[in-house]
């Protein structure tokens, strides 16, 4: 049954708050931003946390009005332990008055830290170059071990031209700081029909109509399985979202509940035959957000996060949401 409570989140909803990573990259500040963004939109305070020695010299860039690229108006600087994310914290406030900000320091490894954070957390936010990248506390050695064990979905953010300042006051949000597409994209999200999990779908729809934004939701199969046929070529949508996997529920019932509960959210079905991960990237381009699931794993090592989670965080530009779900 559809909820609109988020059951990733085990604490209370008076408890609950936005968690970023910052360490003084680029890409911690991209999510830094994002996170304000989303903690206005949910009307929930902000946590940031101190993962690490601040790079030193390290890059923060002052509030500007509008996208620029992250290098201009850089200021590059050498500071003591400690001290940027107490720059990020007064910068946010002061562009966005009335955000709840509190920051977060203390010793060890960076991957536990969030861990730590991400157990009060609605949403924990992580920037990133890409797992393909090199370099950056954030980088794939601390953010896939975070995002394979975290008990709330995790948004990862590239480093980019990001929107000064964060969005005012709830119910007038034009876009999301670090969205691919300032003020607008649609929703993303990519559905397995064998396993659909109320916990995924209800996060996407839930992100949509937070930001005004329409769904797409994808889902396909791999050529071969189950079906004949080679390559990866798109299957055109038909009525229901196009076929599905034999012995798989139609998309448009497992949508109905969820149509009924966001009727203001428009929704787009699309069904795909071919690799999962480059679909949703392409189908991601231009969007605010893709949102993929997590199979929950109870083991306590590894860093397991599935495929196609695995593809669209390397391959995808757009801020990527991945929930864990059973």
């Amino acid at each position: 049954m559809p909820s609109p409570s988020s059951p990733s989140s085990p604490s209370s909803p008076s408890s609950r708050s936005v968690v970023t990573g910052v360490d003084g990259s680029a890409e911690s500040l991209a999510a830094a931003e994002w996170a304000a963004a989303e903690a206005r939109r949910r009307a929930l305070p902000l946590r940031i946390v101190h993962i690490g020695q601040d790079r030193a010299p390290s890059l923060v860039r002052p509030p500007m009005t509008g996208a620029a690229p992250a290098s201009a108006g850089a200021v590059l600087t050498r500071r003591r332990p400690g001290r940027v994310p107490r720059e990020v914290a007064e910068r946010l406030r002061r562009a966005a008055p009335g955000l709840d900000v509190a920051v977060e320091q203390g010793p060890g490894r960076p991957a536990r830290a969030l861990l730590r954070s991400a157990r009060d957390a609605e949403v924990l936010v992580l920037g990133s170059r890409g797992l393909g990248a090199v370099g950056g506390l954030l980088a794939g050695s601390v953010s896939l071990p975070v995002i394979a064990h975290a008990p709330c979905p995790v948004v990862v953010v590239r480093a980019r031209a990001a929107a000064w300042p964060p969005p005012g006051p709830a119910g007038d949000v034009p876009g999301a700081a670090g969205d691919a597409v300032p003020g607008g994209g649609e929703v993303v999200l990519g559905l397995d029909l064998a396993r659909p999990s109320d916990a995924l779908v209800g996060y996407a729809f839930d992100a949509a109509a937070s930001r005004g934004a329409a769904l797409r939701v994808v889902h396909g199969w791999s050529a071969g399985a189950g079906h004949g046929g080679s390559g990866s070529a798109s299957a055109a949508p038909g009525p229901g979202g196009g076929p599905s996997r034999p012995g798989t529920p139609p998309l448009t019932g497992v949508l109905r509940p969820w149509r009924d509960m966001y009727a203001e959210v428009p929704v787009a079905e699309q069904c795909v035959v071919g690799s999962p991960g480059e679909h949703l990237a392409e189908a991601a381009r231009g969007a605010s957000l893709l949102v993929v699931g997590r199979r929950v794993r109870h083991a306590a090592l590894g860093a397991h996060i599935g495929p196609v989670a695995h593809a669209v965080l390397r391959h995808c530009a757009a801020p990527v949401a991945v929930v864990p779900h059973a």
